[in-house]
């Protein structure tokens, strides 16, 4: 099975509780372990789920990127913290979260744990298994979408972006658009798959419409990228305008990106690679970058655009915190809890998500 779901066993000992407290960990919906998976969804929203969390445990995409591992944990570092966050007046307007679960990652991991990216046959076998694992992801996603929820996506590469826009494409029968925040612009050749071409696979097989990319890196993107996203006719405001040159203001960025995403008919992706909040443990470290308010301000204000179906939360990587795995996995959970809070509170005052809405 492409979702892994979890038992209420293993959701218990993730948290701990308190008394006369409620925690996160308390209040989150588990799909019926005793339902097929479509069934079991239905159940959720007909009890007022709306939002799904989805985990991708994974490091492929970014090793197959010629990049640092590390990526697996994210899931994990969000969830440990997410969970015995408190359940309190703030969070109800959200009604239950539904926990999906996450994909089942492990035998691709295993399988790529024998696998050197510096010899090239072994970085086209990394490749090959990053292609599989976008149907792993594809198949565990389409069903979410399917049944309405509202999806963050945590965790993995963000050569995950792919086969989520897939999905929801293929649901939607609309090429989806996306904002993306990060330094790169993953629009690298179609060389096999990895995490630095997400957007220019799903841009070729003509399932991203509008994608605007915003903190882009000026020093971080080749040429033949930054060529390509202009014949795609995507849009770009570096981080190097935003600052040391101040040729616009932050929330001046985030409204032009959103002018540009909602100008179309599909549904709307939020897309956050990490490894542009400064100091942040991920697989490409910046020490010069946004900050953490910053991206939240980012993923709320794109969130409130009736249209957006996901977030995702890619590339973080605890085990590269310089303080080691354990500060890094404090660190990434807290970031990574933020920004979901970010999104849940854009949208929980909003209508119930329709692929019909207009902006």
């Amino acid at each position: 099975m492409a979702l892994l779901r979890y038992t209420t066993e293993q959701l218990n000992a993730w948290f701990k509780t308190r008394p006369a407290e409620q925690r996160q960990g308390q209040s989150v919906l588990l799909p019926d372990p005793a339902l097929p998976i479509a069934e079991a969804l239905q159940q959720a929203r007909a009890k007022g789920a709306r939002f799904a969390l989805l985990g991708i445990p994974e490091d492929i995409g970014p090793r197959a990127n010629l990049g640092q591992g590390g990526a697996e944990l994210g899931w994990q570092a969000f969830l440990h913290c997410w969970l015995n966050l408190q359940a309190n007046a703030f969070t109800q307007a959200a009604g239950p979260i539904l926990l999906a679960g996450e994909v089942d990652c492990s035998k691709l991991l295993r399988q790529s744990r024998e696998l050197d990216a510096t010899n090239p046959a072994q970085l086209q076998q990394l490749r090959q298994l990053c292609a599989e694992l976008d149907q792993q992801v594809e198949q565990a996603i389409l069903p979410l979408f399917a049944a309405g929820f509202d999806v963050l996506i945590i965790g993995g590469g963000h050569n995950n972006a792919y086969p989520i826009i897939k999905a929801l494409a293929k649901q939607t029968a609309l090429p989806v658009s996306c904002a993306n925040l990060d330094p790169h612009a993953d629009f690298r050749p179609q060389e096999g798959r990895h995490s630095g071409n997400g957007f220019s696979y799903a841009k070729t097989e003509q399932l991203l419409d509008k994608y605007f990319v915003l903190g882009l890196h000026e020093l971080k993107n080749n040429q033949a990228s930054l060529d390509a996203l202009q014949q795609a006719e995507a849009e770009f405001i570096s981080l190097q305008k935003l600052s040391p040159r101040h040729e616009i203001s932050w929330p001046e960025a985030v409204d032009q990106c959103i002018d540009f995403v909602a100008n179309s008919e599909g549904a709307i992706g939020i897309e956050l690679d990490t490894d542009s909040i400064e100091g942040m443990p991920v697989s490409a470290f910046t020490s010069s970058g946004l900050s953490v308010q910053a991206a939240e301000h980012y993923v709320y204000q794109l969130a409130q655009l009736p249209r957006c179906r996901y977030v995702h939360l890619a590339e973080a990587a605890p085990a590269r915190h310089p303080a080691g795995i354990e500060a890094g996995m404090l660190h990434t959970g807290q970031v990574l809890a933020t920004l979901c809070y970010a999104f849940i509170q854009a949208r929980a005052n909003l209508p119930d998500q329709t692929t019909s809405a207009t902006v």
